[in-house]
């Protein structure tokens, strides 16, 4: 049954945008995927919590969250097996283990927390609260952006992942974010 959260082994490289709400994280990945002539994973999270809403007008619970999570790695472990370049992830479990614990108490579900943990990729973009905040159903949290961002880093050292912070406009972000795949990509060869 846990198997629907184990990332599948793939031959890419795998790179993460992870970070608050509102932070351009999917704008970034569509862009990095086009650059590298690549996929991307979408936020499984927005488009289900998207029909929650709009079918309920009910937010997130905690009920969601492994639903929320197996959806995440149906997508990732699909498209993986589509490029053997660069996979571009717009979310990790890890992400949603941060948001249960930030929306919930400080509570996440075991199954969750042990895949966001046991999951790996090669490198995390961490995208600062330097964007402007973008209104729309899902998000809530706009006077919280930095507190968000602080427990986002947090988790990124806490479980020791390579991270990369990512600063200004999208044109900066991007050549940034491109500098150090390129690096991966040649230390790979």
């Amino acid at each position: 049954m846990e198997e629907k959260y184990r990332q599948q082994s793939a031959n890419c490289i795998k790179v993460v945008l992870f970070g608050p709400e509102s932070t351009g994280k999917t704008t970034l990945s569509r862009q990095l995927a086009r650059y590298y002539n690549s996929v991307w994973v979408r936020e499984y999270a927005r488009e289900y919590l998207q029909d929650k809403w709009n079918n309920e007008r009910k937010t997130c619970e905690p009920k969601d969250l492994l639903p929320i999570a197996e959806g995440q790695m149906l997508l990732e472990n699909e498209l993986a097996k589509k490029t053997d370049s660069v996979l571009i992830c717009d979310t990790d479990l890890l992400e949603t283990k941060v948001y249960s614990e930030a929306y919930y108490s400080g509570t996440c579900d075991p199954q969750l927390e042990k895949y966001a943990i046991e999951n790996t990729y090669d490198l995390y973009f961490l995208t600062y609260i330097d964007t402007p905040w973008e209104a729309d159903d899902l998000r809530d949290r706009p006077q919280e952006r930095e507190a968000m961002f602080k427990v986002f880093e947090a988790a990124l050292k806490k479980y020791n992942r390579p991270y990369v912070l990512l600063k200004g406009d999208e044109k900066e972000r991007l050549e940034t974010a491109a500098k150090h795949i390129d690096k991966l990509i040649k230390n790979r060869k």
